[in-house]
């Protein structure tokens, strides 16, 4: 059955019109009448969570016990990108928008989900390619218009252990996957998607010096998502994500809750 038909199935008659996420078209999303699964794709904020090298851990500081001050609070220094997060169009591109600024039809989509763990398995610096991209849409049917098109590469099975989540060599160089630049130019130029999303430290592999797809992928007015959880348990079409993104002012990113139903 092709992405089309199944979300037909699923979604039944409760289209509304979204915002424009590109020139190209004003996607219709469909939202679940009975959805019968929910999944969480977000790592829990904590202070070992691996990290981006040199950028701030997160740190908690304990304000009010229920002990002393009858109420339980605390207060937090956490780095915008940290563990599952997302990169707003701002981040590498001056002048586009902040997170703040995303509408919420900017973050609500259908997930496509591009299974390349057999080959990051062999390779560490396999990347999502444009052919992986028409492979999927040979079995699936095209990347719907609002599409949120996420790298599924097993890498976070390693996210308890930094050491192997990072997985630099002797010179420092980290190897990890991630997409490659002729599958970020043909979607934000041959699909009308809202951002990319990965299970890895970055959008772009490891050992990238360039960052093309963020650039290319943020250039366009789209973001892009980090540190996804349980990607493996989602099905490759046909769940509906909503992106928790906080409204933080001028914010270049920050911390999502991911949850998808289908």
């Amino acid at each position: 059955m092709c992405t089309h038909a199944i979300y037909r199935e699923l979604w039944g008659n409760l289209g509304h019109a979204t915002a424009p996420v590109s020139a190209q078209r004003t996607p219709t999303l469909r939202l679940p009448q009975r959805a019968r699964n929910m999944l969480d794709l977000t790592h829990i904020q904590t202070p070992e969570f691996p990290t981006w090298p040199g950028t701030p851990k997160l740190v908690r500081e304990p304000l009010y016990t229920h002990e002393a001050s009858g109420f339980y609070a605390n207060r937090w220094q956490l780095y915008e990108h940290h563990a599952t997060h997302m990169d707003a169009p701002v981040h590498f591109i001056k002048g586009k928008p902040t997170l703040d600024q995303l509408t919420p039809a900017q973050l609500v989509g259908y997930a496509v989900v591009v299974d390349i763990r057999e080959r990051a398995q062999k390779n560490p610096d396999a990347q999502l390619t444009a052919d992986d991209l028409r492979q999927w849409e040979r079995r699936y049917g095209r990347i719907p218009d609002g599409a949120i098109v996420f790298m599924l590469s097993g890498w976070g099975a390693r996210a308890r252990d930094e050491q192997a989540y990072r997985n630099a060599d002797s010179q420092g160089v980290m190897h990890f996957p991630g997409f490659a630049p002729d599958a970020a130019e043909m979607l934000v130029k041959e699909r009308n998607i809202l951002g990319i999303g990965v299970d890895t430290l970055s959008l772009d592999f490891g050992a990238s010096t360039t960052f093309a797809v963020h650039k290319m992928v943020l250039e366009a007015g789209k973001w892009g998502l980090e540190n996804v959880a349980n990607l493996e348990k989602l099905p490759p079409s046909g769940a509906v994500v909503f992106v928790g993104a906080l409204r933080l002012q001028n914010a270049s990113g920050g911390p999502v809750r991911l949850i998808a139903l289908w």
